[in-house]
């Protein structure tokens, strides 16, 4: 197989160094830069990292054999990581946008039929293919905003069929698509209207039916919950969670987005993978995550689409939190595929600096899904994923704001992206 030779990085971000736990405070600033950076990679692997003059004489007798690419000028990094999306739905929300910019409340929109119950009488209705190709043109404009790797929750069925019809996409778009699409079971999104009055029968469901079910299939790695006012308890979420770690589904948990709900506390009690969104999280609750490595998915995107006060992520890194940003792409509350993007609102509004969001998005995103031994930084024997940004230092990356800077993205050591354009001449695939 043709090796693939990335030559002359003005910046290449390595990451290199202990991939065993996510990083933490001063560690999140750490970067390891090579400047005139090199990255040979062959048979999906990288074999060597280093300064571009040290690698040429290590494969000097083999240069004309690879394919190479001038980074010269530019940024390279690995290939971005989103740990939190929503990737497979069906149907917009646009209508709430201006709801909410009258005044609407997020629990307003959903307790009134809107909210997560309009997406899912949508995704209900949609049929596979129909949710395998919206998704799918979703994963391209993730790869063109330099991202190589998302996680896929489900939680737009609430009932079985139309679960098992998101998580049978999100296997196919892995299976299909070049990014990596890793799957979480999110049965527990919202109580149905049906069970709106008795909660604890949906429960009895979700324990009893839904999650066996979907480890029985394999279906998904993870098992996540909303845990907040008016949705599902820490207590009734402790119940969900735990049920899914008998069945081998590692637990993540949506916490404390809202209002204090002791989501953070909840998440180190449950040893979970993660906590995501923590936009209200307590000082406590934040210190036992740090205590316990659960990594907090912060998600700013989100609060700067439904006007609310971002997380505050500079304390949670001063606190020792494993701090990973993530879109949250979803039709109703963060309708974006630019990860970028939300590593600048990272600076802007969540005083995190440019190099703790590189780490945010990257190893830490790794970590936050269980892949940090596979992807997330430059380092020998993980997977030839790279992203090249058209930058010459990644200071300029967050400075420039609000412009997607994607030159070229590889994957699995093939080019998939090249000059800000997906590669026609080959298979987006992975067959």
């Amino acid at each position: 197989m043709t090796a693939l030779f990335i030559r002359n990085a003005s910046q290449l971000v390595t990451l290199q160094g202990n991939s065993h736990a996510p990083r933490v405070k001063e560690a999140m600033s750490e970067l390891n830069i090579i400047e005139n950076g090199s990255v040979w990679i062959e048979n999906d692997i990288i074999h060597a990292v280093g300064k571009d003059e040290d690698l040429v004489a290590k494969y000097k007798g083999r240069l004309h054999e690879a394919q190479i690419i001038d980074a010269s000028g530019k940024l390279v990094t690995p290939g971005l990581v989103d740990p939190h999306t929503h990737l497979v739905f069906a149907g917009s929300r646009e209508s709430e946008f201006n709801m909410r910019l009258e005044g609407a409340t997020y629990m307003e929109i959903m307790n009134g039929g809107g909210g997560i119950h309009a997406t899912t009488k949508a995704t209900k209705a949609a049929t596979k293919d129909e949710l395998f190709n919206e998704s799918y043109e979703r994963l391209n404009q993730f790869l063109l905003h330099g991202v190589t790797t998302v996680e896929a929750k489900s939680g737009y069925g609430m009932e079985w069929e139309t679960e098992l019809k998101q998580l049978e996409v999100a296997k196919e778009l892995n299976e299909r698509h070049v990014i990596d699409v890793i799957p979480t079971f999110m049965g527990a999104h919202a109580v149905p209207r049906e069970y709106k009055e008795n909660p604890e029968a949906f429960i009895d469901l979700l324990i009893k039916v839904m999650i066996p079910k979907v480890a029985q299939l394999g279906l998904a790695e993870f098992n996540d919950v909303f845990c907040e006012h008016g949705v599902f308890t820490p207590e009734q979420s402790k119940r969900i969670l735990e049920a899914g770690k008998i069945y081998g589904l590692i637990p993540k948990i949506h916490a404390d987005e809202i209002e204090p709900y002791q989501g953070a506390e909840l998440a180190a009690e449950i040893g979970a993978i993660s906590a995501d969104h923590l936009l209200k999280a307590s000082e406590q609750g934040m210190k036992a995550m740090a205590e316990k490595g659960v990594v907090a998915v912060l998600l700013p995107g989100t609060a700067y689409f439904l006007m609310a006060e971002s997380a505050n992520g500079r304390k949670m890194i001063d606190l020792g939190v494993p701090v990973a940003l993530s879109t949250d792409c979803n039709p109703g509350s963060s309708p974006t595929v630019s990860l970028p993007f939300i590593m600048n609102l990272g600076c802007m509004k969540m005083n995190m600096t440019p190099a703790e969001v590189i780490t945010a998005a990257t190893i830490n995103a790794a970590h936050a899904i269980n892949r940090a031994k596979e992807i997330g930084s430059l380092e020998v024997g993980k997977k030839g994923d790279i992203t090249i940004f058209n930058v010459g230092n990644y200071m300029k990356l967050q400075y420039y704001y609000g412009v997607n800077h994607t030159d070229t993205v590889v994957k699995n050591g093939k080019v998939v992206v090249r000059g800000g354009k997906l590669i026609e001449e080959l298979s987006i695939s992975k067959n």
